[in-house]
């Protein structure tokens, strides 16, 4: 009981602290623990999509998403470290990560509302009618396919 209020007691207290935070909960990547403000106009320099941008493959990574919580978590399994890489879905949202862990190190988690087009609307499957098409990272200068698949 005492662990329900003071859960409650924190959330209400996060709300009220951070109405402009994208979650609810922090991510648990410092890095990513912007405001909607900032996550919207970061993606605003970014856009275009980069279509012209040299084609890398398949990225050595897997992207789940989640329509229950409304993220993405996304696996860097390569032997490298990625730095400074923006992650794009369905080729018209949004989102930087400074740094993607190699090896397993670590699972990125990318909520919707972290997500932005051009027009500064957030990501969202709007009940299954725009659904997660594609998951791509561009890094390096090459814009690369990530395996992408529901989450069970």
């Amino acid at each position: 009981m005492k662990r329900a209020v003071c859960l409650s007691a924190v959330l209400g207290m996060s709300f009220f602290a951070g109405c402009n935070q994208p979650t609810l909960i922090p991510n648990t990547d410092p890095n990513l623990r912007r405001t909607s403000t900032q996550f919207a106009a970061d993606a605003a320099k970014r856009h275009p999509y980069k279509a012209d941008a040299p084609q890398g493959g398949e990225a050595l990574a897997n992207a789940q998403y989640d329509l229950t919580f409304s993220t993405i978590s996304l696996l860097n399994y390569s032997t490298e470290d990625w730095t400074d890489v923006e992650v794009w879905v369905n080729r018209k949202y949004v989102c930087w990560l400074p740094l993607i862990e190699k090896g397993k190190v670590r699972v990125k988690t990318i909520n919707f509302s972290m997500l932005y087009d051009a027009d500064g609307n957030s990501f969202s499957t709007d009940g299954g009618k725009n659904p997660v098409q594609a998951v791509e990272i561009l890094r390096s200068g090459k814009m690369y396919a990530v395996s992408t698949k529901l989450a069970d």
